[in-house]
């Protein structure tokens, strides 16, 4: 357990900020997002990072498809403790107020369930086509998806390994913000239905190093039931014969999208056909 004087997050420094950060959230370019250097307490980050679980087929699901390939733990009860103890803390109610003042949404909350959330790694070979993310909690429908937050635990990461965040125009015309994704760095944005981002090309990092990140959404609960869409790729104006695969993979998306909607199915038993099918791809 935590002692008191260990704190994962300066909510008084923070809470400091919201004058300056607020405006600058709001106003930024393409769409509502900011950067936020050192936002953890340091020792806590490195905690984090030191019980950061390597990627194993018990509990990870691997998204492996023509528009991303990367690898998720979202089972609460398989995370590390600190992380665990640290996703509580980003989930409670003096942090919901925070991003509530610093994003002027209110009333927003916590996914519990990390629905496509949590833990991610990408290894060499990496990648995440552009993209907005999906618009409603697949099974609570009357949630709508707010904001997104992202911690990067990534030290000595080199430029030329790539896999920096991309935040693209409404327009799908290019990228107008290029993130590194640095250790202890966390990128929060607005979840609209064209906040378009993406990890970019194939990430070089040498084969024993991973990115990693921690992922954790917050949404709303609205009194109508929100329109479902599903994760929206976008080929880019270069991708030329590729779109059409990018394209169909969308669709095929959407229709899982449904069914786990519908039925109550998670991206663990997905994961697993994919396993059984090809185990190379994984290890």
């Amino acid at each position: 357990m935590l002692k008191d004087k260990e704190t994962i997050f300066d909510f008084q420094t923070w809470n400091a900020s919201l004058a300056e950060n607020n405006p600058r959230y709001r106003q930024a370019q393409p769409y509502p997002h900011i950067v936020l250097n050192n936002f953890l307490e340091e020792w806590a980050a490195e905690k984090a990072l030191s019980e950061f679980p390597a990627v194993k087929d018990a509990g990870w699901i691997h998204y492996v498809q023509v528009n991303e390939k990367k690898h998720g733990l979202n089972k609460m009860d398989m995370l590390p403790l600190f992380i665990k103890q640290l996703i509580q803390e980003l989930n409670s109610s003096p942090f919901l107020e925070f991003i509530s003042k610093l994003t002027g949404i209110k009333n927003l909350v916590p996914d519990d369930m990390l629905e496509g959330g949590g833990l991610h790694q990408s290894k060499r070979g990496g990648f995440l086509n552009v993209h907005a993310d999906f618009t409603v909690h697949p099974h609570k429908r009357n949630w709508r998806r707010r904001v997104n937050l992202l911690i990067y635990l990534n030290k000595d990461w080199k430029p030329d390994y790539k896999g920096d965040l991309e935040l693209w125009d409404r327009q799908m015309k290019g990228h107008q913000q290029k993130i590194s994704t640095v250790f202890n760095r966390c990128v929060i944005f607005n979840t609209d239905e064209d906040s378009y981002h993406r990890l970019p090309d194939a990430i070089e990092c040498p084969e024993d190093i991973m990115r990693k990140s921690i992922a954790l959404y917050y949404f709303t609960e609205e009194k109508i039931t929100p329109k479902l869409r599903p994760t929206n790729y976008q080929a880019r104006p270069q991708d030329g014969a590729k779109s059409a695969l990018i394209y169909l993979d969308k669709k095929l998306i959407a229709g899982y999208t449904f069914i786990k909607s519908t039925f109550g199915i998670n991206d663990d038993f997905v994961s697993r056909m994919l396993i059984l099918l090809n185990r190379k791809k994984y290890t």
